[in-house]
């Protein structure tokens, strides 16, 4: 059995061999901070946009449900409220969901009415979306800034 002369060095003399030390130098570390910074600069704003789009279908569901009260209510009274109590002032006109705030305002003395969804909470605050009595679908605000598109934007700013 053979011991070695130098047990701290693993076995290698200065003199004749360079011991190679175990471990990582600062530019190894700095290459990869450098990596994991350039991944999360790209996977955060995607993961926020992902979470935006899954919190707006919360919008789109109690807008074209307001649609269809507004409609069922219409076929009963041959008009959508009067003064400013849209469907008799139900309680869904004034209601405040978990992401969104859902508002109503008649037009042509109740012949017409706008729903309005106002995005107050997580990803979807500053969106503003609106469906009227012709199903005439608007976005008026998206992702905080002011649009004018006749549809419901979700992904892009594009119809």
């Amino acid at each position: 059995m053979h011991v070695p002369r130098f047990p701290f060095t693993g076995g290698c003399r200065r003199a004749a061999l360079r011991c190679r030390q175990a471990g990582f130098t600062l530019i190894e570390v700095m290459i990869a901070v450098a990596v994991v910074a350039i991944l999360a600069s790209i996977a955060v704003p995607s993961y926020q946009d992902y979470v935006r789009r899954g919190q707006l279908p919360e919008a789109f569901a109690a807008l074209a449900d307001a649609r269809v009260k507004m409609e069922q209510y219409y076929q009963d009274n041959r008009n959508y409220g009067t003064g400013t109590k849209c469907a008799g002032d139900a309680a869904w006109t004034k209601a405040k969901g978990k992401r969104f705030e859902i508002s109503c305002a008649l037009s042509d003395a109740g012949q017409g009415y706008t729903v309005t969804a106002t995005g107050y909470d997580g990803a979807v605050s500053g969106h503003v979306y609106t469906i009227d009595h012709n199903n005439a679908q608007r976005t008026t605000k998206f992702k905080g800034s002011a649009v004018d598109k006749s549809c419901w934007l979700a992904r892009g700013n594009e119809c």
